[in-house]
């Protein structure tokens, strides 16, 4: 449609009938989509950024089978052009404006298209909890990151440090020992919950001090962060620290808010499934990080995005029209 002069042009969007709408395409929202073009179902696959998810943020896997290390960013590449190779659609960058998901009825509308899935497989993961501190707002994205992959870079030569206490803590304080001259691990607890291999690589690792039972109250600074109020978490004692970073790792939030109002959740927002990754609503399903469930790995992700992918299938051919 041609504008006017002094008037806003509206776009025609494309409507688009399809079998199976995967949303998401992280390891669980790739492995739908290599399953489901194996079975050559009239499907597309939505993702906001590129085709990863939260691979993309890591430096090196070392527990994905076949690979014994594997950049994030080559196993993502290597999964979504298999996806490809197979027929799969991909519509990057399409940020989901509205949705309505019934029994009945199922439409998705982003900026570009407007979709009309029979089958649904929700892969939209998590994100990383914000660090709950009063000066975070001020300083996220200048000295407060949760990407060490993303912005490790920016810290060479400087003193970082790392709060939490699982394998993402763990991996990128190892990461972040390529640029910075220090990395100090926060850590509110006298252990940790990694893996018992890059917790040894980390306690012997030279570049690497861990703060046991400390707790991160707040960092301070001019423009940028230049240190760190630090408690003691046994004697409630507090010392203030010179870093010029720290990097967050406490947990992660689901990417749910699309469908609060359509699925059931957890009071903490995941989406709740069975076992064969079906929803409260027929046609459609949830898969890897974005769903209940006690791990969540590449491997479990995975193994979600095939299960949900068979189970669409099984549905679209006994509700065939």
């Amino acid at each position: 449609m041609t504008a006017k002069h002094g008037q806003v042009m509206k776009v025609e969007k494309t409507t688009m009938q399809v079998d199976l709408l995967i949303i998401g395409g992280g390891p669980a929202g790739l492995a739908a989509a290599i399953y489901a073009a194996r079975a050559k179902i009239n499907m597309v696959l939505l993702e906001t950024k590129l085709p990863g998810g939260q691979l993309l943020d890591s430096y090196a896997i070392e527990n994905y089978p076949g690979f014994e290390s594997i950049s994030g960013n080559d196993l993502a590449e290597r999964m979504a052009a298999q996806a490809k190779k197979l027929g799969a659609v991909m519509e990057r960058f399409s940020k989901i404006v509205s949705i309505h998901l019934e029994d009945g009825g199922k439409t998705v509308e982003t900026k570009k298209i407007i979709c009309k899935p029979r089958t649904v497989i929700i892969c939209t993961g998590a994100s990383p909890k914000k660090l709950p501190l009063e000066n975070e707002p001020k300083f996220s994205g200048k000295g407060i990151h949760y990407c060490a992959v993303c912005d490790g870079i920016m810290y060479e030569g400087g003193v970082v440090g790392v709060v939490g206490g699982g394998n993402a803590a763990l991996e990128d304080a190892l990461y972040l020992t390529k640029f910075a001259s220090k990395v100090i691990m926060i850590r509110r607890y006298d252990y940790f919950k990694g893996e018992k291999m890059m917790l040894d690589q980390v306690l012997s690792h030279p570049k690497i001090e861990v703060m046991y039972n400390s707790d991160l109250i707040d960092v301070e600074g001019d423009e940028f962060v230049s240190r760190a109020l630090i408690k003691d978490t046994k004697t409630g004692d507090r010392k203030t620290i010179e870093l010029n970073a720290v990097f967050g790792y406490i947990g992660t939030e689901p990417k749910t808010d699309l469908f609060k109002d359509y699925l059931r959740l957890t009071p903490d927002g995941y989406i709740m499934t069975d076992d064969l990754m079906q929803t409260n609503i027929q046609g459609v399903y949830a898969a890897g990080d974005v769903r209940k469930q006690p791990y969540r790995q590449i491997t479990t992700a995975v193994a979600d995005g095939t299960i949900a992918a068979l189970t669409a299938e099984k549905y679209l051919q006994h509700h065939n029209v």
